[in-house]
């Protein structure tokens, strides 16, 4: 079973699109596991029409809660607490929204009237589909800890993938170079970096490439869109020339990707469009590589 994971370096670059309609094709001959990391904003399962199958409480970190009838009042975790989430007004009480879960107040309480209690996150999901097994998450808004949720995520999916002999884990990755896109590349044989021909295009792909870079993880680009701007287009392929990174395909503008994303389903459904076209093309590119 091969692990590819789908980055962009940024949003908007149209990565889940493209992972959809290259799971849509995969899935006709090949059994698959699909996982969706960004965890912020997941959205694969527009795409592919999850039926929810199991659902799974995310503990991300812990929270300070001070005993009013054990408190002694002696202010010290007051003191003690560097991010302000102690409250001073009719007895110490801990801010949940402020407390950081360094314990700070839990060891210097002489009192022992603070406990530490886990903090529930967001959840992650299992989905069935029928491009097969889809595990995807949702943080809850102001947590942290979204790299540890990624994680999760693809735990849940590798094993998955492993039980049913899966050929396949296709991994739809967060935006950006940090520590959920960290997650999402960690363990993947092949990252396929999906790049848009613009200014910062060209910028944000050259960062997602010093990261696959450093963790050891092959890379091929696509491009989307890629008769926009033929001049940022033209600096991809030169960029991926000089790095020695395969550039597997270049999709064109298509009213169609929007269209069949309106209703919910990957642009290979719709006939005749050159980006579905294009993207068979990228498959027979990839499917080498995966299977």
């Amino acid at each position: 079973m091969k692990e590819c994971v789908v980055l962009s370096g940024k949003g908007g670059t149209g990565k889940t699109s493209v992972l959809a309609a290259l799971a849509d094709l995969a899935a006709r001959d090949h059994k698959l596991v699909l996982a969706d990391a960004d965890v912020d904003a997941a959205n694969l399962e527009l795409l592919v029409s999850p039926r929810l199958a199991e659902r799974h409480d995310f503990v991300g970190g812990r929270v300070a809660e001070i005993d009013p009838d054990l408190c002694r009042g002696c202010e010290l975790c007051l003191e003690v607490c560097r991010f302000g989430a102690i409250l001073d007004g009719e007895g110490l009480r801990v801010d949940p929204v402020g407390c950081e879960g360094c314990a700070s107040c839990f060891y210097s309480c002489p009192a022992n009237a603070i406990e530490m209690r886990d903090r529930l996150s967001g959840q992650w999901f299992r989905s069935e589909t029928d491009l097969g097994p889809l595990f995807h998450a949702r943080l809850s808004p102001g947590q942290e800890n979204s790299g540890k949720l990624v994680a999760q995520v693809k735990m849940a999916a590798r094993l998955r993938a492993a039980s049913e002999k899966a050929d396949l884990l296709l991994v739809d990755g967060p935006p950006g170079i940090g520590c959920p896109a960290i997650a999402a590349t960690s363990g993947a044989q092949l990252a396929l970096l999906v790049a848009e021909p613009s200014v910062s295009g060209v910028h944000d792909l050259a960062r997602i490439l010093a990261t696959t870079r450093h963790f050891g993880v092959p890379a091929v680009v696509c491009i989307n869109k890629a008769d926009i701007n033929l001049t940022q287009t033209e600096r991809i392929g030169e960029m991926c020339s000089r790095e020695g990174v395969p550039l597997l395909g270049q999709i064109p503008f298509d009213p169609a990707m929007v269209e069949t994303l309106v209703r919910l389903e990957p642009v290979t459904r719709a006939a005749g469009s050159p980006a579905a076209e294009a993207v068979r093309s990228l498959w027979e590119e990839l499917r080498p590589r995966l299977v």
